[in-house]
């Protein structure tokens, strides 16, 4: 039904009008230096996210949406059990699904099977806007049981699940993306969520670094969990992973068939040997 999620006209412009917002301000202020021509970059990336959304549309919402409406209506999960104001089951189901992608972020990083359909994200040696939408379309597949247990566990209606995939995806272009933000102002924000200069430790080449802010959307996943890292300069963080370090590595068709073929040891430099980086006396402060 319909009227049961948030509507097309209302997510469609707010997504798009966001990424376009956000790839112009990467054009003005941007946050590290380019690798790679920057429209070459977006049309791969797109491209890829072209296919992600099919799997959406084929896979995620045809199996999630009918669920969430039995849900709604046989009041299931946690919060159908609590009978709260429509408004705060919303917020707080929004809330515990951000969590709850937590989780499930922690998983593909450390489940073999999970990252070598995740590492098609990571390897994007440039992270802007654009790459918040590059997932391979078989993670998207593989995500959607977990999806539905979310969904069962929680008691998450249509309106609420429809709202958080579009919260969440204004919250992953704004942080994948290469803005240099005042560091006044990105402080202030990253108390409460997730920023650029945050998530770009999280795609750091050092391992480290990139087994950190896990979060998506809320940082205080991070900060429950002691996995929050801040203090890495932006200048200081190389993009990527060591071993497809290489334009050739991450070509479209690559990247399709990455998770096909046997990965390279990820953590591994080409010529032997793995990045890494001194230890700082604070990890909890933002660094430039």
């Amino acid at each position: 039904m319909p009227g049961d999620v948030v509507p097309l006209v209302v997510s469609g412009p707010l997504l798009a009008g966001t990424f376009l917002a956000l790839v112009y301000l990467e054009v003005r202020y941007p946050l590290r230096r380019s690798v790679e021509p920057k429209v070459r970059h977006v049309a791969r990336n797109l491209a890829l996210a072209t296919l992600t959304a099919a799997a959406v549309r084929l896979a995620e919402m045809p199996a999630v949406l009918p669920i969430a409406r039995r849900v709604a209506a046989g009041r299931w999960g946690l919060l159908g059990w609590a009978s709260l104001p429509a408004w705060l089951d919303v917020l707080l189901a929004m809330v515990l699904l951000d969590y709850t992608l937590y989780v499930w972020h922690v998983l593909t990083h450390r489940v073999p099977l999970l990252w070598r359909l995740h590492v098609v994200h990571h390897v994007d040696r440039d992270l802007d806007a654009s790459t918040a939408l590059r997932f391979h379309f078989a993670e998207v597949v593989v995500s959607v049981g977990w999806r539905l247990g979310q969904v069962l566990l929680i008691g998450v209606s249509p309106l609420a699940f429809s709202a958080w995939q579009t919260a969440t995806l204004v919250s992953v272009m704004f942080h994948h993306a290469n803005v240099r933000l005042p560091i006044a102002a990105e402080r202030r924000l990253n108390r409460f969520v997730v920023t650029p200069r945050m998530h770009g430790i999280h795609h750091s080449i050092v391992r480290e670094e990139t087994d950190s802010n896990w979060s998506s959307g809320l940082t205080v996943w991070d900060r429950l969990h002691g996995t929050l890292r801040l203090d890495v300069p932006q200048a200081d963080v190389t993009i990527g992973v060591p071993a497809y370090g290489d334009g050739h590595d991450v070509t479209l068709g690559k990247l399709v068939a990455m998770p096909f073929r046997p990965l390279r040891p990820g953590w591994e430099l080409p010529g032997g040997g793995r990045p890494v980086r001194g230890a700082s006396r604070s990890r909890r402060r933002l660094a430039a």
